[in-house]
C-alpha cells in the first residue's frame, strides 16, 4: 500500500501519537478521518490539515459503527485504521486509601483494550466490501500497545493489563483477517512526550529520558507516525509487534 493512496481512520487523532500520525499521513498525501472525544480540537485540527473529522467514543459500538460509516463516505473507502485513543491514570492495586477502584479498572480496559478492538472489528468490515490494491491487500490494522505490556511499572497495573490485551490481539486478528488481506499489526511505544508527559515538571521528564539506553531522551510522536507509515507500506509486516522505546527495558 502507498500512503498516497491510502484512506485512514486514526482515533485519538486530536492530540499526541494520534495528531502526529494524522499530520505525518496528510502530509504523504493520504486521506484521513480524525476519530476522537474532543470535538472542538479535532475539528480545527482537521480543518488546519484537510483532513475529516467525526466526534467519536471508541467504547460505543453506535458512535464507532456511524464515524466509520461517515469517514468511508467522505473518503470513497477505508484502507487503514490506527488506534491511538488511550488513558493511563495511576493506581496501585493496593493503595494508601485502599484497593484499586474497580471502576477505574473497567474504565481503563474498555477505552484502551475494548475501544481498539471495536474499531479494528468495524474498521474490517468496512475494509473487507473494498476492492484490493494491485499487490491483493485490502487494507492495515494499527493497534497501540506500550512497553508497560511487558514491563509494567508500580502504577500500571489496569493499563499494563490493556496494553498487554492489545498485544495478545495482533496474531489472531491477523490469522482471522488473512482470508480478506487485511494485516494487522501493534505499536509498542516507550516514553513519548505526549502532553500527558509534557504537563509533568521538567525534572521528572528529565529522569525519565535518563532511563532510555540510547538516545536518552523521551521519543517524538513525530517517530511514531513514521514508524506507522512504514507499517503501512510495508506488506509483508503482518501479525506482531513492534517496540520503538530507545532500548528502554522497565525495571
Amino acid at each position: 500500500m502507498q500512503l498516497s493512496a491510502t484512506k485512514a481512520i486514526i482515533t485519538g487523532g486530536a492530540s499526541g501519537l494520534g495528531e502526529a500520525t494524522t499530520r505525518h499521513f496528510r502530509a504523504l498525501g493520504a486521506e484521513v478521518t480524525l476519530l476522537d472525544r474532543d470535538a472542538e480540537r479535532g475539528e480545527a485540527v482537521a480543518a488546519e490539515i484537510g483532513a475529516h473529522f467525526a466526534q467519536t467514543d471508541v467504547t460505543d459500538e453506535v458512535s464507532v459503527a456511524a464515524a466509520i460509516d461517515a469517514a468511508t463516505s467522505a473518503m470513497g473507502g477505508l484502507t487503514a485504521a490506527i488506534n491511538c485513543a488511550g488513558i493511563a491514570p495511576p493506581a496501585k492495586t493496593l493503595g494508601r486509601d485502599g484497593p484499586h477502584p474497580l471502576a477505574l479498572y473497567q474504565s481503563v480496559i474498555d477505552i484502551n483494550l475494548v475501544g481498539s478492538f471495536n474499531v479494528a472489528r468495524l474498521a474490517a468490515a468496512a475494509m473487507a466490501k473494498g476492492a484490493p490494491d494491485a499487490g491483493g491487500e485490502r487494507g492495515v490494522i494499527i493497534n497501540t500497545a506500550s512497553i508497560a505490556g511487558f514491563e509494567g511499572q508500580k502504577g500500571q497495573v489496569a493499563y499494563a493489563s490493556s496494553k498487554g490485551g492489545i498485544l495478545g490481539m495482533v496474531l489472531p486478528m491477523a490469522r482471522d483477517l488473512a482470508r480478506d488481506n487485511i494485516r494487522v499489526m501493534a505499536i509498542a511505544p516507550g516514553i513519548f512526550a505526549t502532553p500527558m508527559l509534557k504537563g509533568l515538571p521538567q525534572d521528572v521528564q528529565d529522569a525519565l529520558a535518563k532511563d532510555v539506553t540510547c538516545p536518552q531522551r523521551l521519543g517524538d510522536p513525530a517517530e511514531y507516525a513514521k514508524l506507522a507509515a512504514f507499517i503501512v507500506e510495508s506488506g509483508y509486516l503482518n501479525g506482531t509487534s513492534i517496540r520503538i522505546d530507545g532500548a528502554l527495558r522497565m525495571q
